[in-house]
């Protein structure tokens, strides 16, 4: 039988702690479930990328890993009913066995719903989150070390400091 996990979360950018907890989670499972959280939402301080670049972002990045487990890449709008945002995240992605979030909410909502929950460990969480790279592009500081080459080449492609400086 084909376990398939989940990863859910906002990836705005996609950068390379993402990309560890893709290389952890794959020796885990035979397929995998990558979640763009808050599908609706860009064009922010938050979230300065649709959700069609973070698919980009994603996909080209886990293609460059060459991994040889199958990766489903899916949008998730926001729902902001708790109560039922894990029937939600079924509805919309492929069926998952494994959730994995670090995230208290998440996790919680997940273990509710009777969904096995893993943690993963942070990898350089204080330089490797979404708010300080972000940070950098607005300073005009150095973010590219901080993610994988195929996600400087999207932000390349759409402009992305300038919207990122604009909406900052």
């Amino acid at each position: 039988m084909t376990t398939r996990g989940l990863v859910i979360g906002r990836f705005q950018p996609f950068h390379a702690g993402h990309a560890h907890l893709v290389k952890e989670i794959v020796n885990d499972v035979d397929e995998l479930v990558f979640g763009i959280g808050s599908a609706g939402d860009s064009h922010t301080v938050r979230n300065p990328f649709t959700a069609g670049e973070r698919i980009m972002m994603a996909t080209k990045s886990i293609e460059a890993m060459d991994i040889e487990t199958t990766v489903y890449t899916v949008p998730i709008e926001d729902l902001n009913r708790n109560s039922v945002w894990v029937s939600h995240v079924e509805s919309m992605s492929p069926r998952f066995d494994i959730a994995y979030s670090n995230n208290p909410l998440v996790v919680r909502l997940f273990t509710e719903s009777g969904v096995e929950v893993r943690q993963t460990p942070m990898y350089n969480r204080d330089v490797l989150k979404g708010s300080e790279i972000r940070e950098r592009m607005v300073e005009g500081e150095a973010w590219e070390p901080h993610v994988p080459d195929a996600v400087v080449e999207v932000i390349e492609e759409i402009d992305g400091i300038q919207r990122v400086q604009a909406v900052s």
